[in-house]
Formats: structure tokens, sequence, C-alpha cells
């Protein structure tokens, strides 16, 4: 697989982060955020980068479906949302993730909304840098609102 190069540069994130996800922390430049860093599962405050991953890969995601959507000219649910899931394992003594992102369309037909997850999968630039990196699973949560409902094509 060979990378794509950017051709134009839109946005730089900075940040600096000192000490580690064992009681370190995290600002970026702009003074926007500034975390304090733990260990998933030990007692403390403090968020650690598998929680910062999912955040970012989820609004990334929701993005990416505003732009698919608006693409195939579907109006959008105010209720969509993403329950991202990112896991921490070892595997042969290394560390690794997977994760999951959970997509609610409510009210979308089934087809369009599965048209609109796909379509994000391949636009988000989060999934383009997991793809073939990690297992990933992107299920389209469906609900009584999605099974034989009219289309909601605009």
């Amino acid at each position: 697989m060979s990378i794509t190069p950017i051709e134009k540069v839109l946005y730089t994130a900075k940040a600096h982060t000192t000490g580690g996800r064992e009681g370190g922390s995290s600002h970026t430049s702009d003074g926007r955020l500034d975390v304090k860093l733990s260990v998933p599962g030990t007692p403390g405050t403090g968020t650690n980068p598998e929680q910062l991953f999912a955040v970012g890969w989820s609004a990334c995601f929701l993005s990416a479906i505003k732009i698919v959507a608006a693409r195939m000219k579907v109006r959008l649910p105010a209720d969509v949302a993403i329950d991202p899931e990112v896991d921490l394992g070892t595997t042969s003594g290394g560390y690794f993730l997977q994760a999951r992102l959970n997509v609610s369309l409510p009210g979308l037909e089934r087809e369009v909304a599965q048209a609109i997850v796909d379509g994000a999968h391949q636009e988000c630039p989060y999934s383009k840098a997991t793809h073939g990196n990690i297992n990933v699973v992107i299920n389209l949560v469906l609900t009584p609102a999605n099974i034989n409902v009219e289309s909601n094509v605009a």
C-alpha cells in the first residue's frame, strides 16, 4: 500500500505532551485543549489516548457522514450519533488497538443509511489512516425508525 502525499495542508494540529499516560499531560498550541493523562482503568482524574482517539475519530466520521449525505441529497436527522469503542489489547506481547464505530442514523431507510455509512468510511481521514492497520468494525445501529421507513431524500 503506497502512501498518498498531501498536496495542500489545510490545518496542522500542534500539541505538547509530557509524562505519557502515567500522570502526564498534554496541551495544544492554541490552548483550546489541556488534559491530564492517566492509565485506563486506574483511579484518579485524566483521560487516556484511547479515549482521545475515540472522540477524534467519531467527530471526524460524523463530519464525513454530513459530506456524504449532502452529496446524496439526503436530509440527516438531528439526532445522528456515533458511539465509538476503542480497545487497547495485547497480542504476542505487543500492544494493539481495535475499534468499533456504532453509528445511529434514525429515521433513514436502512439501505440509504448503510450507503451513507459506507461512503463516510471511505471519506473520513481517520478511517483512511486505520484502513489495513487495525481491526475496525463500522456498525449501523438499527432502530425501528430505520426499518420500513420512506426515503428521506431531499
